[in-house]
């Protein structure tokens, strides 16, 4: 057994997202960060697959499976934190934590890339700490971006929807997953993309997307509902349901 101290036995939210993207599958319901990736590269349906960005990567799992396909991937999150995550899990070629299992008591858990299938594409990831709302110069002519449950976190998620064309190239892929939670806690009231009245009638987020992404996108097919558990201890589970759209990049 290493020391318990490499398994982040002390970081509760870091451990429970590397169950979510490494561990087992709960309730029945497939990996999430494994089924998006998925979902984004059927969807590519034969375009190019030179360049994809995983914008909210959290601890990396979309990130390499896109890898398995792409020749390069960037997965970019706000919290230094994950992203050192991601950068150790590379180097080590294994994800290791300390799972909460009930009150204080915890199992130590390991996972290889190797075992996943991960290894190689690891050697073509590259993962960066940054801001959705406000990315570098650097990202850009991707044939892919990916958001999974990310826009109803961002404090504008506007000044992300309404410039991410910028970074993509024609007819490359928007995918966006997102339970449409929105809290005051991240986003502003006045920033929301759906989810309350307007002129006295529902507006969703799956218009407010519409609305913001029409310029310079096209929805391709219909919205599909994706499922995740969180798991949170032993005794408690999150399960939720992720809104799964892809918007394919006009031509300039």
């Amino acid at each position: 057994m290493n020391n318990p101290s490499d398994y982040y036995e002390n970081d509760t939210t870091l451990a429970q997202y590397l169950e979510f993207h490494f561990g087992e599958s709960w309730h029945g319901e497939a990996n999430f960060p494994k089924e998006l990736a998925e979902a984004a590269l059927e969807a590519l349906n034969g375009r190019e697959t030179c360049r994809a960005l995983d914008i909210g990567c959290a601890v990396g799992r979309t990130t390499l499976e896109l890898a398995r396909h792409f020749d390069h991937v960037d997965g970019v999150d706000f919290s230094q934190t994950f992203v050192n995550t991601c950068r150790d899990v590379v180097a080590s070629g294994r994800a290791r934590y300390a799972r909460p299992e009930e009150g204080e008591l915890v199992s130590y858990q390991e996972r290889s890339l190797a075992a996943l299938g991960l290894a190689e594409a690891a050697q073509r990831v590259a993962f960066h700490q940054g801001d959705a709302c406000d990315l570098g110069q650097d990202y850009r002519d991707y044939d892919l971006v990916l958001a999974g449950n990310l826009i109803d976190r961002l404090y504008k998620p506007s000044l992300f929807l309404e410039t991410i064309h910028e970074r993509i190239n024609d007819l490359g892929l928007l995918v966006i997953a997102s339970p449409y939670t929105w809290l005051e806690d991240y986003t502003p009231k006045s920033e929301w993309v759906g989810g309350y009245l307007k002129n006295g009638e529902p507006f969703t987020t799956l218009d407010g997307l519409k609305d913001m992404l029409a310029s310079h996108f096209r929805l391709l097919g219909e919205p599909r509902s994706l499922p995740f558990v969180i798991r949170e201890t032993r005794n408690k589970f999150q399960h939720s349901f992720s809104e799964l759209t892809i918007w394919e990049k006009l031509p300039a």
